[in-house]
């Protein structure tokens, strides 16, 4: 996210846990050859101190992990072929007011992930009213990959996120590896190890892949809109989603969303 030059941190993330992910949860083009003129916001990547220990959120119910897994099983590819495939069509528009932002969702081949699934979880987040629509200032639509769009969600394994991110001036290795998401001009770029294994903070505090993954593309998706990292305005309550969540949680509570209780929810800048 901000940062290019990135604090060495310590942690060690907990072994996921070998479950399939369950229905229903909300969840041919070579990278960068037909990008959209960028939005104006810096590089970003989630790159911080560890915070010490995690709370555990309060707010809702235990989900049963059968249902809801906390990362899931398998190997995760390291690397694939550096080439995108596009998730073809369009949604409709998301948010009732507020200029229309379009954008397209790409999945790196050899990642063994489905373009139409991602784009989907995809828009599920972006089209909900707890994202950066429900403002009413903001309307988001997705597009094809040949269609003209002001920014791109990728989904690259983690050699391929490493080297788009720091091509944009990201450095987002963390123990000797490409660890986090980020955001570069025009492409908010999620981190397949993350995506699939979610974060040491998420899996501490027992909170599904699914919620993790929401909070993922808000916050990447939510510097491409010009927002900066943020700290943790109240120990023990909801994290801002622009804090850094995926390595610490800066004493708040996991929380995926940019609004609550239909107001915003933010920090103070860090």
């Amino acid at each position: 996210m901000i940062h290019t030059r990135m604090p060495r941190v310590w942690f060690a993330v907990p072994m996921a846990v070998a479950l399939l992910l369950a229905g229903g949860m909300l969840l041919p083009t070579v990278w960068s050859s037909a990008e959209a003129p960028p939005a104006p916001a810096p590089p970003s990547a989630s790159v911080a101190p560890p915070a010490p220990a995690v709370p555990t959120p309060t707010s809702a119910a235990p989900i049963p992990v059968a249902q809801n897994p906390l990362a899931l099983p398998g190997k995760v590819p390291v690397h694939g072929s550096g080439k995108f495939d596009y998730a073809s069509g369009q949604s409709k528009i998301f948010g009732t007011r507020g200029a229309v932002r379009r954008f397209r969702v790409a999945v790196e081949r050899g990642s063994n992930e489905d373009v139409a699934e991602f784009a989907a979880q995809v828009e599920a987040t972006l089209g909900d009213s707890r994202s950066w629509i429900g403002d009413g200032r903001l309307r988001l639509q997705r597009v094809a990959g040949t269609v003209p769009a002001s920014f791109t969600v990728y989904l690259a394994t983690r050699d391929t996120a490493g080297r788009m991110c720091r091509d944009g001036g990201v450095d987002i290795v963390v123990g000797g590896r490409p660890y986090t998401s980020c955001r570069t001009t025009g492409r908010a770029i999620i981190n397949l190890d993350r995506w699939r294994l979610s974060a040491a903070p998420y899996l501490a505090a027992r909170v599904p892949l699914a919620v993790y993954r929401q909070y993922v593309v808000n916050h990447e998706v939510g510097h491409e809109l010009g927002r900066q990292h943020e700290g943790c305005p109240k120990r023990g309550g909801p994290a801002p989603v622009m804090v850094q969540q995926t390595l610490t949680l800066r004493g708040c509570v996991p929380y995926a969303w940019p609004r609550r209780g239909g107001r915003s929810l933010r920090g103070a800048a860090v």
